[in-house]
């Protein structure tokens, strides 16, 4: 069954200011013949009070629910974390949560879709995970500035994922944002347009893996269905309210539209932590014709804010339970003030992850002795303990697999076979070099 949660949004009548929606799930390990599964489920609303009388009758106290970020009264949004075992079956729901904010494709009812494929998977000999990913509720641009919306999508089984626009019946008006064009790689477009078109637009959206490979999925009693690269295995929904401002007197980054500084995180950047520890993050933001006033987050429980001088804020996330080893998104803007209007920076999102040993990065990769496959979301090395003693390694034939470039990421790459290396008792001053054809040359002091 779908959570509780879920079931009270099935039948709740409850009216509200609706911002939008993005669901996500997990599976975990097996444990007493079921998989256990995680559900993310972060609704927005005009209100936090309204997201509390929707979901807990007013009253969420003895919930999971947490608050990932608020806008002056403009919007809330929170999360469910619901967490429970499954059994290897299919799920699907229409869910209605109230009315959208006022919007000019003319969306009044909110309606989205949720699939959950929790059957077994031939190629990972368990069920497999959604996409997962985020967003602010409320994404503004200036109405003469070419802007893009660049979503940062994972998956944690490594499937192919795309995005596209919902369509009949995962919505209840379909019409999508005149202004925006969606590509399937989950980037969203916009062109300056006149000044008619200005106002706030309701963006919804679907998320779908597909396969790398033809796989067989097989359910509790047996049933088999196979998917081929063509076919979406689970249907995620992403909806939030997409809002042109009126024309700022510069579309030059760095001018009105707040430009991100080192050491901000790159978009796409990966950042791991100790499971146990608090992970700080820093942004640094400018706009010389604008004064920047605030940061707005969407990201996993745990994550606070903090400023510390116009255009310097810390973020730093504190894993909980169910955050362990899986890839989280965090996607920032940077909001300015000048003369009554807001201007925000690029969307920009990073991946973070809770690992049981700390670390700068943590891309996929995998070393072992024989050839492998890339492992998405966690190393395949095995633990061991090196035998004390004056052990010299003269030759070492090893196959490492990764997703990463080495024309791109060699530096990150090394590093990773560095600190395993070392881990594995090699001595902490040996230095490498990739050479061509993907070999690795590795040194140390003579003893």
């Amino acid at each position: 069954m779908l959570s509780s949660v879920l079931l009270l949004l099935l039948i709740s009548g409850a009216q509200a200011s609706y911002y939008g929606v993005v669901f996500s799930y997990s599976v975990g390990d097996l444990q007493s013949g079921r998989y256990q599964k995680t559900e993310d489920y972060r609704v927005s609303f005009s209100s936090c009070e309204e997201f509390d009388s929707f979901f807990c009758g007013g009253n969420c106290s003895g919930m999971p629910v947490y608050l990932i970020d608020e806008s002056r009264g403009e919007w809330c949004q929170k999360v469910h974390i619901g967490s429970g075992s499954s059994s290897l079956n299919t799920f699907n729901s229409m869910v209605s949560a109230g009315n959208w904010t006022e919007n000019i494709n003319g969306i009044v009812s909110s309606t989205f879709g949720l699939h959950l494929d929790l059957r077994n998977r031939s190629d990972i000999n368990k069920p497999g995970s959604s996409p997962q990913t985020t967003i602010i509720p409320l994404v503004r641009v200036p109405s003469n500035c070419q802007r893009n919306i660049n979503l940062l999508v994972s998956d944690p089984d490594g499937d192919d994922i795309r995005c596209r626009y919902a369509a009949d019946p995962e919505c209840n008006i379909c019409t999508p944002p005149s202004v925006l064009s969606l590509s399937s790689s989950c980037s969203l477009s916009f062109s300056p347009t006149n000044s008619s078109n200005e106002g706030p637009y309701a963006v919804q959206m679907v998320v779908e893996d597909f396969p790398r490979q033809t796989i067989t999925l097989t359910n509790s009693s047996g049933g088999q269905e196979v998917k081929t690269t063509s076919d979406a295995i689970s249907k995620i929904p992403i909806q939030f309210v997409f809002r042109v401002d009126p024309a700022a007197p510069s579309c030059t980054e760095g001018e009105y539209l707040p430009r991100f500084l080192p050491p901000t995180p790159e978009h796409g950047a990966q950042i791991s932590t100790n499971d146990s520890e608090t992970l700080e993050i820093i942004v640094r933001a400018e706009a010389t014709q604008a004064e920047t006033t605030e940061i707005l987050i969407s990201g996993p429980a745990g994550v606070t804010k903090s400023l510390s001088g116009s255009g310097n804020f810390t973020l730093t996330w504190t894993p909980i339970a169910s955050d362990r080893g899986l890839n989280k998104t965090l996607c920032f803007v940077v909001q300015a003030n000048s003369s009554g209007s807001v201007y925000q920076s690029d969307l920009r999102c990073i991946l973070m992850t809770a690992v049981s040993h700390p670390s700068t990065t943590t891309p996929p990769l995998t070393t072992t002795n024989q050839p492998t496959t890339t492992t998405p979301l966690a190393s395949s090395i095995q633990n061991s303990t090196p035998v004390p003693g004056p052990n010299y390694v003269l030759a070492l034939n090893t196959k490492i697999s990764t997703s990463l470039s080495l024309e791109t990421d060699s530096a990150t790459i090394t590093n990773l076979i560095k600190e395993e290396l070392i881990r594995r008792g090699m001595s902490p001053d040996i230095t490498l070099k990739l050479l061509s054809g993907g070999a690795v040359q590795v040194t140390t002091a003579a003893p």
